[in-house]
């Protein structure tokens, strides 16, 4: 089975999303800050970091995105029934 690891940061709203997503593309901030600072997930704390997981154990959004789409580079917004997200996939395994 695939595996990946990933971090990400969730938020209400779409436009807070993309400009904490520009921020990060321009240096402005880190990912791990602006996770700390802004996401709505307890995972925040950890810079955003969601572990390793199997595919088919998060949400069918974010499996899209974590077992598709280039490895190091921030995706999103996304939405999910949780809320705005952007990911990140620092590893994968298939």
């Amino acid at each position: 089975m695939a595996t990946a690891s990933a971090r990400h940061i969730l938020v209400e709203d779409e436009a807070i999303c993309s400009d904490l997503k520009a921020k990060i593309e321009s240096g402005e901030t880190t990912f791990e800050d602006a996770a700390k600072s802004y996401s709505q997930c307890p995972s925040g704390d950890e810079g955003g970091a969601l572990g390793t997981f199997g595919q088919g154990q998060m949400v069918p959004e974010f499996d899209k995105v974590v077992f598709n789409d280039e490895v190091g580079v921030v995706h999103g917004p996304v939405k999910t029934q949780f809320g705005w997200h952007l990911l990140e996939v620092t590893e994968r395994n298939d």
